[in-house]
């Protein structure tokens, strides 16, 4: 009994935190300085190539002086940390069983940015309770002041956690591939975003393609299918072609863009973060925590 009013007592405090930090800004209260630009890189399935764009387009921003962080909220099959051959002892399931503070699970990664490793292989992780996503929302308020650029690393598909991020970040990356599966469920994770935030920053990034062209058939046809049925137009975020040195790379747990700085796909890459660093000012004006609060109170 005593254990159970406990934890009642600190998910009553959690959740005052939560609607403490999701209240607008006082008058006589300065506004936050600073916060970070979120990406969140998404997919309608896995198997496109997802976190390895994550990751090598942080280092890409890095290399760029970018403050970049990254994010592994790929509860449950999270697996940044192996492309960039780190072992860490800490991860986010750590912090959402508050047996650590965010803060002390985040380590440096290979080209300069910094990594939150995500969990896994913990099933559990990747159905979080309201407590459990307070409590890591909570935490994530004092990092948007140490980072240029939060790019999250979603799970894929359309799970209650993927929308969270993805609805609250400032720009949407989704990436797909040309196979006609993979465009399906990209539609449908664009299509679920479109009903809930009409006006949100969707981009979309084409990869294991041959070249621009074949890139730009598959967005065109995405995007006609949104304008038609979903009343919204995508933006092109670029290619990636399909580079036999990518998968090289990722089985020596190298990060391409710095196993192969002059390969095709690495050139790829530093176009898409050269494309999103020009957007860099179109930061809305609440941070993520107030957004995520916002979208999981409904």
């Amino acid at each position: 009994m005593i254990e159970t009013l406990r934890t009642m007592d600190q998910a009553e405090a959690l959740r005052t935190m939560v609607a403490e930090s999701a209240r607008p800004e006082r008058p006589d209260r300065p506004a936050h300085p600073h916060r970070a630009r979120t990406i969140a890189v998404t997919s309608g399935k896995g198997g496109v190539g997802k976190t390895s764009v994550a990751v090598n387009l942080a280092i890409r921003l890095s290399t760029m002086g970018r403050k970049t962080l990254l994010l592994d909220a790929d509860l449950g099959t999270a697996n940044a940390d192996v492309l960039c051959n780190l072992s860490p002892s800490l991860n986010i399931a750590h912090v959402v069983a508050g047996r650590a503070a965010l803060e002390k699970v985040i380590i440096d990664a290979p080209g300069g940015f910094r990594l939150i490793p995500g969990a896994s292989g913990l099933a559990q992780i990747a159905a979080l309770g309201q407590y459990e996503r307070d409590r890591l929302i909570a935490q994530m308020l004092p990092i948007e002041s140490e980072a240029d650029t939060l790019i999250i690393d979603t799970g894929a598909g359309v799970s209650p956690n993927v929308l969270s991020f993805a609805l609250s970040a400032d720009q949407l990356l989704v990436v797909t591939t040309p196979e006609p599966t993979a465009v399906t469920d990209a539609y449908a994770l664009i299509k679920l975003i479109a009903r809930q935030k009409n006006d949100a920053d969707i981009r979309v990034l084409v990869n294991m393609v041959r070249d621009l062209e074949e890139a730009r058939q598959v967005f065109d046809r995405l995007d006609a299918v949104a304008k038609k049925f979903l009343g919204i137009t995508l933006r092109f975020a670029g290619h990636l072609v399909h580079d036999t040195r990518v998968g090289l790379a990722v089985r020596k747990r190298c990060p391409f863009v710095i196993d192969s700085p002059r390969c095709e796909a690495s050139l790829c890459i530093g176009q898409l973060a050269h494309r999103l660093d020009r957007h860099a000012h179109e930061t809305g004006q609440e941070s993520l925590l107030r957004r995520m609060t916002a979208w999981l109170s409904r």
